[in-house]
């Protein structure tokens, strides 16, 4: 694999720290700021909103721009925002930042895919993408657990003074590692929306919404889960949410292998297996070494979607792929979205803290569906393709 992936990897993880970190000084922040743990929630909700209007919207600001300007544009934004967040004197402030940090999201993964699949062989183009993605998972790993533990010791402005340096790294790495793109082609940007009329990439974002919504109707009340119901203490619980990330970044380098090999058929396995195994876990959820062993494997299946979908729908955009590339992270957060929202309205309804993996299996049906739907369209296609020729 090209050096130049280190660079994306180096942005992804920062990226993937800074979004999902929230959630482990969330307390800390609250306490700072004067407001409750459900007023501070407001800073993750805000980080999600500016992802869904941030990718498309950059991309297409940006559409003239070299990726590779693109890139270490995005990753400037990124730094400024988080080094301004840790320096906010109050919650509505912070709000404000945190949708500032979320806007390059989407648009920095979607040009960054692009990039990578540019830099290797068409064989080797999911495995490409993945390997940038590995470090959004590895920030599951290392980046939530360290900069949770930094915010206890020193403080949480100190966890993201140190994400603003990651933004910064990156931003060295993308300059020195990634070779110039060139711009884009004149009169692409037309064709990057006319990609949003193809059912096939319409599909494609469906099924990462559902496909995802099942994971993250999981993972949203997963420490609840586990210390109400399996009888972890609070302390091992970061623990086994690294555990978890470890099966996100199996899972991300997995669905990069197969996805070169047979993508939709291991697409269609990946999402039947998360079905499977979010139903199971509300068995397995029971027990503590069952438990941890079906997180592991819901890390896996949920987070081997990932480099498939990114594949399949650059795929499906033809030459114009930035645009619905980055889409693609508008969909995962949606998917963050309908999952935590229907898991939360399963557990006031009383029907238990492991409920929303029921609602999670469902919803990757959903995805499944859609899936095969997607299979169907294309064996239509190749069959209308010989009779056309005659």
């Amino acid at each position: 694999m090209p050096v130049a992936l280190i660079a994306l990897a180096i942005g992804a993880f920062g990226i993937g720290t800074t979004e999902f970190v929230m959630m482990g000084v969330l307390p800390e922040t609250a306490d700072a700021f004067g407001v409750s743990i459900p007023t501070a929630g407001n800073l993750i909700s805000a980080y999600a909103l500016g992802v869904v209007v941030g990718a498309p919207t950059l991309t297409v600001l940006a559409a003239r721009l070299p990726r590779k300007t693109m890139l270490l544009a995005m990753m400037a934004v990124f730094t400024v925002a988080n080094l301004g967040f840790a320096a906010v004197p109050n919650a509505e402030l912070g709000v404000a930042l945190r949708f500032l940090a979320g806007l390059p999201h989407g648009a920095f993964f979607g040009a960054g895919a692009v990039v990578a699949a540019s830099l290797v062989g068409k064989g080797d183009r999911a495995k490409a993408v993945s390997m940038m993605f590995v470090g959004l998972t590895l920030a599951n790993v290392i980046g939530v657990p360290l900069g949770t533990l930094l915010a206890q010791q020193v403080g949480w402005r100190a966890t993201f003074i140190a994400v603003a340096a990651i933004g910064l790294l990156a931003m060295l790495s993308v300059y020195r590692l990634i070779p110039d793109q060139g711009k884009p082609a004149p009169g692409s940007l037309r064709e990057e929306f006319a990609a949003f009329r193809r059912p096939q990439v319409l599909l494609a974002l469906a099924i990462v919404m559902f496909g995802f919504g099942g994971t993250f109707a999981c993972l949203s009340y997963i420490s609840p889960m586990l210390t109400d119901v399996t009888g972890y203490s609070p302390g091992s619980v970061t623990l086994l949410l690294a555990l978890v990330g470890v099966g996100m970044t199996v899972g991300n380098l997995l669905g990069g292998w197969l996805a070169d090999r047979a993508l939709m058929p291991s697409l269609c396995i990946g999402i039947l297996s998360l079905a499977a195994l979010l139903a199971l876990f509300t068995v397995t959820g029971q027990h503590r070494a069952s438990a941890a062993v079906t997180i592991f494997c819901i890390g896996i299946a949920g987070f081997m979607i990932g480099p498939m979908m990114q594949t399949r729908i650059m795929d499906k955009a033809g030459g114009s792929a930035s645009l619905v590339s980055a889409a693609v992270q508008s969909a995962f957060n949606i998917a963050n979205s309908i999952g935590a929202y229907l898991g939360g309205v399963v557990i006031a309804g009383g029907l238990g803290l492991m409920s929303p993996n029921v609602v999670g299996a469902l919803l990757a049906l959903l995805g499944l569906g859609l899936a095969g739907l997607s299979v169907l369209l294309d064996v239509r296609t190749s069959r209308a393709q010989p009779a056309a020729a005659h």
